[in-house]
């Protein structure tokens, strides 16, 4: 198959399809000004929603404590765990948030002090309030009531590095000036939640503390995002959104439908949610690729349905959008961009190994009528009881999750393990040896341009697996610090080029930017073989010399991957190279040969060893080992990485380079 992303005629593509369809060795032709028309708003005007979303009275999600049969239904394995972390609670000392820990973000750009200390507060609460609806006895109730009043009483629920949307800027938090970001909306939906399930045990305390999460949430969430068109996460500003977006508004619906007792507002905070999740959708193209990777999937596409969700039980089934061509994708995505048990393809800011929601993906499968996505989520569920038998994420997934779980535990768990995958919009393909099987040789790639959404400099970028595992990389990101998302993330390394699988060009590095793409990307794939061909010069800036440099990375299944540089410069240098970064041990095996070994787990130490077979005339490869210091990057790679580094004698103005991958 042949994808070539140039505007053509419609005439054009329908003879490139039909040839396709008679060779199955089909060409499509791809345009980024594909629109998908789809509107949640049109299609469910304010006066729509005033007919069918159910009162605030009668909306009944799931049973409260005191329909206790319901309770007890849920697996008993998940009972006893959250019973026992309750009991640990008993009598817990909430924890005490400084304002010099609060200060930390913009003292010396540390986030994560403050996050720990707030985040742990929710988690607590959440196991707290879960333990007692399982119960039913009452035990818990002062502590749950010391949290909730802990957490009412901070004068921010969100966190130190998202200040820069009040006024006075980063510091401390403005009372005054309510914003929402990410964390002041989780913590809304637990307090939601809680509100919801613990109503009559909490009245039986005081009649304060029902009132005091109803006054807090309007102040705090439901009266500025009714009022404020000016949260960027909301799009009515005009910029491109993010999973703020959908995780943002997830949040905020959950707190309206379950606090909100003025119909009218409440009909319009939901008629806006639906305004703001317009400009997420909007934003995709129809193959529902999302570029800020697999480690967002929870809370951009799986924030999406989480909002599809809620509105679906809200209005028995009325709004109901999981026929949708798009929605289907956007759902799709996660397994697309799987490659072996916990490893996804992680460009921009995703790790290796992502932490998916099983019971979301489980149920988003369910949903679309999507089996392959639903055994996916069915699969993640059965490792992660083996280690856990309580359920995660926040109140809201853990509803969901927790009367779900009986059919989730039951159903036939599998990995995908699809063999190709092409997704046009974020110009990402994968490929692999065998459908359906994690042996042999793995590619991923990827075209795009330098101002993705949690964008690294990595236009051109690839990984290789072998049997599922791991060997040429793209590193991550390192734990989230103020440098990431200011003026000079670009000085970290991880964001750079020179530490991922690209060239540097007369010293010169891929450049951030939105003109900085690939040009002329064309996707070809059949039974033997599947490639991407790019030029990537268009990502460098002007300094670097380059006139044209088209990359093809190409799986020849059950053979080698080739990568093949075919390069022109415009002035000539002797600094050229090419770089590849790996977990594994790298040596010299021969002349013209680096050995690879990846050690895959303690209890499995036969390494996988792979060859890369280099041009001895042309390139000089050396070894540069970075230590690990980060704790993120750490938990996926371990204390170290090796760069290889093949500088590349005597450039010419004009060449072709090339190298292959093997499995020994």
């Amino acid at each position: 198959m042949i994808y070539n992303l140039k505007n053509c005629k419609l005439k054009w593509v329908i003879a490139v399809v039909i040839i396709a369809v008679l060779v199955l060795n089909f060409e499509y032709i791809y345009s980024d000004e594909q629109k998908v028309n789809l509107s949640l708003s049109k299609s469910y005007s304010i006066e729509t929603l005033r007919g069918i979303l159910i009162d605030y009275q009668n909306w009944h999600p799931f049973p409260k404590p005191e329909e206790h049969e319901m309770w007890m239904s849920i697996p008993e394995a998940t009972r006893k765990c959250y019973i026992v972390r309750g009991e640990r609670l008993l009598g817990y000392k909430w924890s005490f948030l400084p304002a010099t820990v609060f200060l930390e973000f913009v003292r010396n750009g540390n986030r994560s002090n403050y996050e720990a200390l707030s985040f742990d507060r929710r988690n607590k609460l959440s196991d707290l309030v879960i333990a007692e609806c399982l119960e039913g006895k009452g035990r818990f109730i002062n502590d749950i009531v010391n949290g909730i009043w802990a957490i009412c009483e901070e004068s921010y629920w969100g966190v130190p590095a998202h200040l820069y949307m009040q006024k006075i800027g980063p510091g401390l938090p403005d009372v005054e000036e309510p914003t929402v970001d990410l964390f002041v909306s989780e913590t809304v939906n637990l307090l939601a939640w809680t509100h919801y399930l613990l109503g009559q045990q909490l009245d039986a305390v005081s009649p304060l503390i029902q009132r005091r999460i109803q006054k807090e949430a309007e102040r705090r969430v439901l009266i500025p995002c009714l009022e404020r068109d000016d949260f960027q996460w909301m799009g009515f500003a005009g910029k491109r959104v993010n999973n703020w977006d959908p995780w943002c508004n997830s949040n905020w619906l959950t707190a309206d439908l379950l606090l909100e007792t003025n119909k009218e507002k409440r009909i319009s905070a939901v008629n806006k949610i639906l305004k703001s999740l317009d400009f997420f959708i909007g934003g995709y193209a129809p193959d529902g690729g999302c570029d800020e990777g697999p480690g967002y999937w929870n809370v951009a596409g799986g924030a999406l349905f989480d909002c599809l969700e809620l509105l679906y039980s809200a209005t028995n089934g009325k709004i109901n959008f999981y026929n949708e061509p798009l929605i289907k994708e956007i759902g799709r995505y996660i397994y697309r961009v799987h490659i072996y048990d916990d490893y996804f393809v992680n460009f921009a800011d995703a790790s290796a190994k992502a932490d998916i929601s099983s019971d979301v993906v489980f149920r988003y499968g369910k949903k679309i009528g999507d089996e392959r996505l639903a055994k996916f989520g069915a699969y993640f569920a059965e490792k992660r009881r083996k280690s856990n038998q309580c359920v995660s994420g926040n109140m809201g997934h853990r509803m969901f999750a927790l009367f779900n779980l009986s059919e989730l535990l039951t159903a036939k768990p599998a990995q995908p393990l699809i063999r190709d995958v092409w997704m046009e919009n974020v110009q990402v393909m994968t490929a692999r040896s065998l459908e359906g099987s994690e042996k042999g040789l793995y590619l991923a790639a990827k075209g795009g341009h330098n101002a993705e959404s949690h964008n690294h400099n990595d236009v051109g970028n690839f990984i290789v697996c072998v049997d599922g595992y791991p060997v040429i990389i793209d590193v991550g990101v390192e734990t989230y610090t103020a440098k990431t998302f200011n003026e000079n993330r670009y000085e970290i390394w991880t964001m750079q080029s020179a530490y991922h699988n690209l060239p540097i060009i007369n010293g010169v590095m891929e450049k951030e930017g939105r003109e900085f793409e690939a040009r002329n990307v064309v996707y070809k794939f059949d039974d033997s073989f599947a490639q991407l061909s790019l030029d990537i010069a268009g990502t460098y800036p002007k300094e670097a010399n380059v006139d044209s440099w088209v990359r093809t990375i190409r799986l020849n299944r059950g053979k080698d991957i080739k990568v093949t540089e075919s390069y022109k410069l415009a002035k000539s240098t002797q600094d050229l190279k090419l770089c590849l970064m790996t977990p594994c041990k790298a040596t010299i095996d021969k002349p013209g040969v680096i050995a690879l070994d990846y050690i895959k787990n303690e209890n499995n130490p036969m390494p996988i060893k792979v060859l890369i077979h280099y041009e001895m005339n042309k390139f000089k490869p050396s070894f540069d080992e970075i230590s690990i210091e980060d704790n993120r990057l750490k938990s996926v790679w371990g204390d170290r990485l090796i760069r290889i580094i093949f500088q590349v004698n005597s450039p010419k103005l004009q060449d072709t380079l090339t190298f292959r991958i093997t499995q020994s």
